[in-house]
């Protein structure tokens, strides 16, 4: 059995073929690449697979329910998805061309927990989205 098929029934999904397809493109996914739902059907027609919009916007919501996706929101309503990972990491977003990059930077982690402990909170989780300007962006189309 292949690892998507048991990713797939671990999260108690039936495996379906549009299932498998989106799954291995996520998977197959560079680090720090990250995906809108018409990126994954631009990729899928490429391929010459028949899979509708429709069928990727819902496979990705059935993977996000299932934990094995997590969904961004970024700003101007653009939200990307990527694997579910254990490792904690942060994102910046370039307002220009809409690339995202990953960073984690332990500095930083240990910052924001000496600010939460001296406000009296312990850090559970976080959430931090930078906006810039890269270096190298060209305006999306």
């Amino acid at each position: 059995m292949s690892l998507e098929n048991q990713e797939l029934r671990k999260a108690g999904l039936k495996v379906t073929l549009p299932r498998v397809k989106i799954y291995q493109i996520l998977e197959r996914a560079g680090e720090g690449d990250h995906f809108s739902a018409e990126d994954i059907y631009k990729l899928l027609m490429e391929k010459g697979e028949d899979v509708g919009l429709a069928t990727v916007y819902r496979v990705l919501t059935q993977f996000e329910a299932a934990g094995l996706v997590t969904r961004h929101h970024f700003e101007g309503g653009h939200s990307v998805f990527e694997l579910a990972r254990d490792e904690e990491h942060d994102h910046i977003v370039c307002v220009k061309s809409g690339i995202v990059k990953e960073f984690n930077d332990p500095r930083l982690n240990a910052l924001l927990n000496e600010i939460a402990e001296s406000m009296g909170f312990e850090v559970t989780d976080k959430t931090i989205y930078l906006y810039g300007v890269h270096k190298d962006a060209v305006d999306k189309k």
